[in-house]
């Protein structure tokens, strides 16, 4: 499967969609998704890491992400100009990290 047969799927959060993949690489150790959001959070774009998808369904063209829209919104935001730089992916993977398995940031412990 390539990045390009995701292209146009709609994006799920565990509470509902969150727009449409504008681009999806399957690039060995650096895969991710990008997102466009609409109008959800003003025409932002996301870039979610291919950790976070939890199923893909081709008949409805839809992936399936194992975060919150809110984890998805206090996301780093995406810049397109350095989305391929260490220091920003490594940003990137360290908030998803923090983020798993807890369905948003004010049920975390003290």
């Amino acid at each position: 499967m390539t990045g390009a047969e995701l292209t146009g799927y709609k994006a799920v959060a565990t509470d509902g969609g969150i727009g449409k993949i504008d681009e999806a690489t399957h690039d060995v150790d650096a895969s991710y998704l990008v997102v466009d959001t609409g109008p959800w959070i003003f025409g932002k774009k996301v870039m979610l890491p291919a950790g976070v998808v939890n199923r893909v369904d081709h008949d409805e063209e839809k992936v399936y992400l194992d975060r919150s829209k809110d984890q998805i919104k206090a996301a780093p935001e995406y810049d397109d100009t350095s989305h391929a730089d260490p220091a920003y992916r490594d940003r990137l993977g360290g908030y998803y990290g923090e983020t798993y398995g807890s369905p948003s940031s004010s049920d975390r412990p003290l």
